[in-house]
């Protein structure tokens, strides 16, 4: 599409004309229906090769593993992260509303399936902080349909006893207690949620996550965040007050901690403020020197072991009523199913759950596998963690992801493949099946603030909101909306109209764009707004206009206003100016009034992305309404989809004008388009207006 400008005084060069490659004709869809069956259908042993090889990705790389180069990386860094594990996953058991052996449950499902199945090398797919908090949700809402009003109706004694009597065939017995029917309730929930992303992954649809922008993400996990903080004040208080239900739970929340501020348990305020002291400094010195050091402190570890030993033998469980953690039954228990009863009335908040899971685990993968020069597969990741959700579910476990605290820490210590993984899990059996009795006096407070102080990252976002502010004010409204109506309103609605006001900000994007005039620079036959750059010139008797938008229904009549504007005159107006003075006899008159606007115009369209049947009809009307006063207004720069589009709708009926040259109303460069408006001597409102 290049022009070389004629000299002046030069013979007129004829304009660029391109001749279109031949589309292929339209199959009929029972043939494309036949081909795709064939396609997918065939099987061959080098096919199902690739397709086993294709969804358990470690079959094909570990045959290549390089044992010396990374084994000891992956060693390090899988207990390191097993470490870390044990803690935070009996503390994050409280957001979900669950027994401590569930979160070391799910960790530990969780670590060996993604392995597996997972494409990413480095994150970290266990508890994550914001799916606990909407899990734990669900449950509370459940456990008081059911009957379960308060924390303390549940039994003291070992649930994995009344587990193991309860029917094996998904409903849930007379028997079952407070403890039982929460992981019955988690565990439907996280089946169903795993459901949803293999399915997704199935009907290849992973690309849902690119309408989840990064906005929108941190201000939900900011917002969810916010909620985890006052979800944990009752724990760092030693309240033991139901967790508040539907809408504006913050601020229920809040009032229900201050209305029972008068019971607050001294020893384990004391307790909680005595960890935060050791732990917040701690975490900071291990963020600060994180590049000196090999590994991070586990001081959360240390933490837990001497406030376990301290409640242990000051019987703070019996001599002050300190809320501990119980009886952490060793082992595993058998299989059950989920609650098929109870799928309808979590099918909503699974969806959720599972959109938020999949999203945070795909853009964690995308982000290190960009940084580490490899690349992710996102429909298997949508497969890898649902399998992670639907497996596990089977055994009490509840919803996972990717974290991204824990993923950091794995990268940063050595981690070279998903081998990681497995090590982690390693560390987790050997909790589970030998040290997990042991936490039986840890105190619930120490867990909550484990749970608080591992909220530092995303609530240091708030400091972070003047820089994204001058960056991005949409992005910085975005982020701003969804965490408002996170926190404040409902967290799993703050997810719905965060993607409602990307959705709103993209449409109002395209009403906010205006008709800018272009001039010609002085050495190139180049074009650039008048408003942009100095030092253009334009030519008399012809305008030239860019849209910056696409052309639809939603903005077509903004595009005519704003044309009409920036020309200077309005087509409409103008015939009705001219209507009146003939109706009163005055055509003289009219003849004699100037119409110093008008000229000959030029749409630049490279802007334009597509246009819908309205923009074909807008632009028909500013070509009729325009020629019935003699002003000519071509097209230049359409893309193909555009000339398309024209094409079908009719904008231009002459099929071989292109293929003859008599077709001179869309050209492929505005230069093109400039000079042949200027070739044209007809009087106004006397030539041809077809086109």
């Amino acid at each position: 599409q290049m022009f070389v400008a004629a000299e002046d005084g030069a013979e007129q060069q004829q304009p660029l004309i391109l001749e279109r490659v031949e589309r292929e004709t339209a199959k009929k869809w029972q043939t494309i229906v036949s081909q795709r069956l064939k396609k997918h259908c065939s099987c061959t042993s080098k096919k199902a090769k690739s397709k086993i090889l294709g969804f358990i990705p470690i079959l094909k790389w570990l045959p290549r593993y390089q044992l010396r180069d990374w084994l000891l990386g992956d060693v390090m860094s899988g207990v390191i992260v097993g470490i870390l594990l044990v803690p935070q996953s009996i503390a994050y058991s409280l957001l979900a509303s669950q027994d401590p052996i569930y979160g070391l449950y799910t960790s530990f499902f969780a670590s060996i399936i993604y392995a597996l199945l997972g494409t990413s090398r480095h994150i970290s797919v266990g508890i994550f902080g914001v799916l606990c908090l909407l899990v734990g949700q669900v449950v509370d809402r459940e456990l008081a349909l059911a009957g379960y009003l308060t924390e303390s109706s549940s039994i003291s004694s070992n649930s994995s006893d009344i587990l193991l009597a309860g029917p094996g065939n998904g409903s849930v017995g007379v028997g079952c207690d407070r403890s039982c029917y929460a992981i019955t309730v988690g565990a439907t929930v996280t089946f169903t949620a795993g459901v949803y992303q293999v399915l997704m992954g199935l009907l290849q649809i992973g690309f849902v996550s690119v309408y989840l922008s990064d906005s929108l993400l941190s201000g939900f996990a900011t917002g969810a965040s916010l909620t985890i903080l006052t979800s944990q004040f009752k724990y760092l208080l030693g309240l033991k007050i139901p967790r508040p239900q539907g809408w504006f739970t913050l601020f229920k929340t809040w009032y229900s901690l201050l209305t029972n501020l008068g019971n607050t348990n001294i020893c384990d305020l004391v307790t909680s403020l005595v960890c935060l002291v050791i732990l917040v400094p701690t975490k900071e010195l291990n963020d600060r020197f994180k590049s000196k050091l090999k590994a991070p402190i586990p001081f959360e570890l240390f933490v837990v072991i001497i406030a376990t030993l301290a409640s242990h033998f000051g019987h703070f469980n019996t001599d002050y009523g300190s809320d501990v953690a119980g009886d952490i039954p060793t082992g595993f228990l058998p299989p059950q199913l989920p609650l098929w009863s109870l799928i309808p009335n979590v099918a909503v908040d699974a969806f959720s759950i599972a959109i938020v899971g999949f999203a945070i685990t795909v853009s964690l993968s995308e982000m290190f596998a960009k940084k580490h020069g490899y690349t992710v597969d996102a429909n298997q990741e949508m497969y890898a963690i649902g399998f992670c959700n639907i497996l596990p579910s089977f055994f009490r476990c509840f919803t996972t992801s990717a974290a991204l605290t824990k993923t950091l820490v794995k990268e940063s210590t050595g981690c070279q493949t998903q081998i990681s993984g497995l090590i982690s899990a390693l560390i987790l059996l050997l909790v589970l099946l030998v040290i997990a009795p042991l936490f039986y006096s840890l105190q619930k407070c120490v867990l909550a603030v484990i749970i608080v102080v591992n909220l530092r990252g995303a609530l240091r976002k708030f400091t972070d909101i003047p820089r994204m502010w001058r960056a991005n004010r949409i992005d910085a409204s975005i982020w701003l909306v969804t965490m408002a109506t996170s926190a404040l309103v409902n967290t799993e609605l703050g997810l719905l109209v965060g993607v409602l006001v990307s959705a709103f900000c993209v449409l109002g994007r395209t009403q906010q764009a205006r008709v800018l005039e272009l001039g010609r620079a002085t050495t190139r036959e180049h074009y650039e707004g008048l408003s942009c750059y100095r030092g253009l010139q334009t030519h008399p008797g012809v305008a030239v206009f860019r849209y910056e938008a696409p052309i639809y229904y939603a903005n077509q009549s903004l595009f005519k206003k704003s044309l009409y504007k920036c020309v200077g005159l309005d087509p409409v107006k103008e015939k009705s100016r001219r209507i009146k003075f003939k109706k009163n006899k005055r055509q003289e008159e009219a003849a004699r009034v100037p119409n110093v606007n008008l000229r000959n115009v030029v749409i630049d369209c490279s802007a334009v992305l597509f246009l819908d049947t309205a923009g074909v009809n807008v632009l028909k009307e500013v070509h009729k309404d325009y020629a019935e006063l003699g002003v000519k207004v071509v097209l230049a720069q359409c893309n193909t989809s555009v000339l398309d589009t024209l094409e079908r709708g009719g904008y231009c009926p002459d099929k071989n004008g292109a293929k003859t040259g008599e077709n001179k109303m869309i050209f492929f460069t505005i230069a093109d388009a400039v000079h042949y408006v200027q070739s044209l001597r007809t009087a106004n409102g006397d030539y041809d207006t077809k086109c």
